[in-house]
């Protein structure tokens, strides 16, 4: 497990944010064009569901961006628990910028925070065993590190971030070294110390050649839960294990009760049920 994800500087939060202005202002705001161009507005941001909330900076940084005179207050913070109906900001000043921003600003904090409520549910399906939630780098390309940030803050962990941060062998760099002992000793020769190096594998077999090649990480790919079980027997702690495949919210506890260090999950980052916000305007 790589170090949790933080927060990324504003500098790249801000050019994600342009990027998507971009994507939807082009030329101008055709719309929020008609309204006078000194109108001030009043807009709160509701939660539509209970939900774990991320993306504060990014939707700061929107409207930022649009008009800096723009007054946001925030009632409550990234990883906090949200309940239906209950409102999460309020935004105040010329209503141009604010409606221009609207889409955009929800957007981010809408994908974010369906990650982090994703990791929530993982989380709690496995409280009270010892296994960790991973994430993958099954992610929206361009918000590798956003989706990893709202991991954390739902309360599941990062694997690696990238492929620059750890060595994970699979099956095509096995095929390509010629064994798993040969690709260990590979890894091993060129990877500076403290890298992590995990090894995957897809049956007890394989199991052994890692254990016996000196992996110290070792993922278990679609194995079944009796697999799991006796992969957890086999290797009597001479390796961390993570169990990978199969994942879903009605079989992660069976499979974290089997004894397994981790459990990845791609879906926390690859299939997000975006969270649903509205933001309303107050009437005079």
């Amino acid at each position: 497990m790589t170090s949790p994800a933080r927060n990324p500087e504003q500098a790249a939060i801000d050019v994600q944010v342009r990027q998507a202005l971009d994507e939807d202002l082009g030329s101008g705001d055709l719309t929020a064009a008609l309204m006078p161009q000194d109108a001030l507005a009043v807009a709160d941001v509701v939660a539509r569901e209970d939900a774990v909330l991320c993306g504060v900076e990014w939707f700061n940084s929107v409207f930022r961006q649009l008009d800096a005179t723009l007054s946001i207050q925030w009632f409550a913070g990234d990883s906090d628990r949200l309940q239906k109906d209950q409102v999460v900001c309020r935004i105040e000043g010329p209503a141009r910028p604010i409606l221009s921003g609207e889409r955009t600003a929800l957007n981010f904090l809408q994908t974010l925070s369906g990650t982090a409520s994703a990791a929530a549910r993982y989380v709690a399906a496995v409280e009270g065993t010892s296994a960790v939630i991973l994430d993958t780098r099954k992610t929206i390309p361009g918000l590798r590190q956003a989706q990893k940030y709202a991991v954390v803050c739902g309360g599941a962990s990062n694997h690696r971030v990238g492929l620059y941060d750890a060595v994970l062998i699979k099956e095509n760099h096995i095929r390509a070294a010629g064994s798993i002992a040969a690709a260990m000793v590979a890894a091993q020769a060129n990877t500076a110390d403290g890298t992590m190096i995990e090894v995957e594998v897809e049956n007890l077999d394989e199991l052994e050649q890692a254990l016996k090649a000196g992996a110290r990480r070792i993922l278990l790919d679609n194995f079944d839960n009796a697999a799991l079980i006796e992969a957890v027997k086999r290797t009597d702690g001479r390796a961390e294990l993570e169990a990978s495949g199969g994942v879903n919210l009605d079989t992660v506890l069976d499979i974290a009760l089997t004894g397994v260090d981790y459990i990845s999950v791609g879906q926390l980052t690859k299939d997000v049920r975006a969270t649903d916000f509205s933001m309303l305007f107050a009437t005079s």
